[in-house]
């Protein structure tokens, strides 16, 4: 379109079914005319300086902007209950919209985090003019977001008490923050900092109840039409969710366009820094991991609203960053079709605790080996290091850790991390698709969790998380119907690890820690069988990990022959 000026109506009160204005901002090019839209609605302020930058090179494309605080916030009348009115006010500010003479019939969404999702709830409602959703770094539902096979994912409500009070101008003193995070009991560890029922609720909902499927998207996959393009990080705190809601979409949706034409895009990323090539944690991506993150969605916003033939849909739908090597590859399923599963089982004959034990990791099946023991102290839990965490600057400042692919080489010095390394590798070994850790293990208490972090050893030594995963025993078999353990009786566990992509190089080692902990990110486990909301009891458990013939504990990585 050339050089276009920009005409901005400011807070226009978009009225919602029930009578509740929310503010909205429009930007328009100059031109009247009649363009495709895109929105975004947004809980973190519609006037922040990054959800502008992008509105100049969206209207020199030929769309208009719009940009709606949610409701309760900000602008916005109402009171903000989280998640709970975002689909009706969703669909209702798309019918909206529809109906102005500046939209010519099609919208496309963009947001991340909170933003994604509230896109994708909208979905299933089948507004007429939405067309093209761009939900980044979201969530199939909160349960997801929220807990992790029974366990609540601790740094999500502390990063969002922070968040939350100081988007309504409270400046809490989190100067012992850590300690904030090992307050008991759990419902009111955040009192002091934010007064949030929601958070209390989802604390004392750590079932998958009707609290959480009231607002799911897991049942309502056959109610979508329209194609979305989904975009995480292999170090976001949602890529298992983005994989359930990319799976949802091309499998069960109601219309073939929105099952052919959906795409996935997973890059090198945290859930703070998508497209991003600013290194952090201790690996660099290289150049490859930037990408111009406007560009990309204008792409999709060309071919699904202005029917232009730019290539896009003749793409295989998923598009996937292989770490290690640093380029990009795209494939026409996930997992990959040429996938081989492969087991390495866990050996140990002297103890594999700390970081001079002897824990092994091989393709050789086990014998008769002794079990590798530890004790859990919820008062003294693994610390979180890298991986997926979802935290805000300031968390990761309070807590003295982040996300990423940080080295674990800082914690190997405890007793309570068994270590199981393979020998050097004699070639490169392409590890992409979803990683799974079966366990055989007991327990002392009625109750406890086990936990397994994927590591790429280098020739120096650096040990590189690439994912991790954990399971609380009682939810080993529902995460709707809660089951204890009985104390020293082994069970099979199966811990999901989530997706990653990774050259494992020639020279490195592939290793698997095993542990009970992983704290902030989750909450520990206090062992005691009790609802953890109200528990104030803390119980010491001792672990004992099986691998033998009878019990032969394995991590199965997916390897891509070359």
């Amino acid at each position: 379109m050339g050089n276009v000026g920009i005409d901005i109506k400011r807070d226009i009160l978009v009225p919602m079914r029930d009578g509740v204005n929310l503010s909205t901002d429009v930007y328009l090019p100059e031109i009247k005319d009649s363009y495709p839209v895109l929105l975004m609605r947004t809980i973190y302020d519609k006037t922040q300086r990054h959800f502008i930058d992008w509105i100049p090179r969206f209207i020199e494309r030929g769309y208009a902007v719009v940009i709606q605080d949610c409701r309760g916030k900000y602008s916005s009348e109402g009171k903000w209950e989280p998640y709970i009115n975002e689909a009706n006010d969703g669909y209702d500010c798309q019918e909206w919209i529809g109906q102005q003479s500046w939209c010519d019939g099609g919208i496309g969404m963009f947001g991340s985090s909170y933003d994604g999702y509230t896109q994708s709830l909208t979905a299933p409602l089948r507004s007429e003019y939405l067309k093209a959703p761009v939900p980044t770094v979201s969530q199939q539902d909160n349960f997801g977001h929220w807990y992790i096979n029974g366990a609540l994912q601790l740094h999500v409500p502390a990063t969002c008490l922070i968040l939350w009070a100081r988007a309504i101008g409270d400046n809490p003193d989190m100067s012992n923050s850590y300690e904030i995070t090992k307050r008991l009991p759990l419902i009111s560890s955040g009192d002091g900092v934010f007064d949030s029922e929601f958070i209390r609720d989802a604390i004392r909902h750590n079932t998958f109840d009707e609290f959480w499927k009231n607002y799911s998207l897991r049942y309502k996959y056959d109610q979508v039409e329209t194609p979305a393009l989904f975009v995480s990080g292999w170090y976001d705190n949602l890529v298992h969710e983005t994989f359930k809601l990319f799976k949802g979409w091309t499998t069960k949706s109601k219309s073939l366009k929105a099952r052919n034409l959906t795409k996935i895009l997973i890059g090198p990323w945290s859930h703070g820094n998508i497209g991003s090539a600013e290194p952090f944690g201790d690996i660099e991506f290289g150049p490859n991991s930037k990408m111009d993150f406007a560009e990309e969605h204008m792409r999709w916003y060309d071919s699904r609203l202005k029917n232009i033939d730019n290539g896009i849909d003749n793409e295989p739908p998923i598009h996937y960053f292989l770490m290690g090597q640093n380029i990009w590859k795209f494939s026409n399923s996930w997992p990959l079709v040429n996938t081989k599963y492969t087991s390495f089982y866990l050996h140990s004959f002297y103890g594999a605790n700390t970081i001079d034990g002897d824990g092994n990791l091989s393709l050789t099946f086990p014998e008769d080996e002794p079990t590798d023991n530890y004790t859990y102290d919820p008062d003294n839990p693994v610390p979180s290091l890298g991986g997926q965490i979802m935290a805000s600057k300031a968390f990761y400042e309070m807590m003295n850790t982040t996300s990423g692919p940080l080295d674990r080489r800082p914690i190997y010095s405890r007793k309570d991390i068994l270590i199981y390394t393979s020998e050097e590798l004699l070639s490169d070994i392409e590890v992409t698709g979803p990683i799974k850790l079966i366990l055989y293990a007991s327990s002392s208490c009625y109750d406890t969790d086990f936990t397994g972090t994927l590591i790429d050893v280098h020739p120096d030594g650096k040990s590189i998380i690439i994912c991790e995963g954990l399971i609380r025993a009682r939810f080993r078999d529902s995460i709707e119907i809660p089951n204890l353990i009985d104390p020293e009786e082994v069970y099979e566990y199966h811990i999901d690890m989530w997706e990653t992509s990774n050259l494992f190089k020639v020279g490195h080692k592939i290793r698997l820690e095993v542990s009970s902990s992983n704290h902030p990110r989750f909450d520990r486990n206090l062992n005691t069988g009790m609802h953890p909301a109200d528990d104030m009891d803390i119980q010491i458990a001792n672990q004992k990990i099986f691998h033998n013939s009878k019990y032969p504990s394995r991590l199965i990585i997916p390897i891509i022959p070359n």
